[in-house]
C-alpha cells in the first residue's frame, strides 16, 4: 500500500510543479513530511538557491511530528524569511493533502507574517 500512496503523491507533485515556480520576489516554500519530522525550505527557482530552511530537528531533541511542533516550524521559517526580506511566498505542499501537520504548518507561517 505504501507504494500506491507514494505513486499518487508523485503524480500530484508533478502536476503542481508544472503550475508553480518560485521567483526572487516570490520564492517557493517547499515542504517534506516524514514519519519523524517536518522539513521546509524557501527556494528561488530562477537562481536554484535555497534561501532559508527549517525543520522539527531545530526545535530541539524532543520535537516530533505533531500539530504543535508543525506550527512552531511554520513560525520559525516565517522568522527566517522575514529576516531575509521575504514577505510573500508560493506554497508548494509537495503533493500532501492540506490537513493535519501541513495545515498547522501553514497556519504557523501565516501567524509568523508570511503571505501566501
Amino acid at each position: 500500500m505504501a507504494g500506491k500512496n507514494r505513486e499518487r503523491r508523485e503524480r500530484i507533485k508533478k502536476g503542481v510543479r508544472k503550475k508553480i515556480s518560485g521567483t526572487t520576489e516570490k520564492p517557493r516554500l517547499s515542504i517534506f513530511r516524514s514519519n519523524t519530522g517536518l522539513y521546509v525550505q524557501i527556494i528561488d527557482d530562477l537562481k536554484g538557491v535555497t534561501v532559508a530552511s527549517a525543520s522539527t530537528r531545530e526545535l530541539g531533541e524532543k520535537a516530533k511530528l505533531n500539530i504543535g511542533d508543525s506550527k512552531n516550524v511554520g513560525k520559525k521559517i516565517a522568522e527566517k524569511a522575514l529576516a531575509s526580506g521575504i514577505q510573500s511566498i508560493v506554497f508548494d505542499r509537495n503533493g500532501y493533502l492540506y490537513h493535519g501537520n501541513i495545515k498547522a504548518f501553514a497556519e504557523g507561517a501565516r501567524e509568523g507574517g508570511l503571505k501566501f
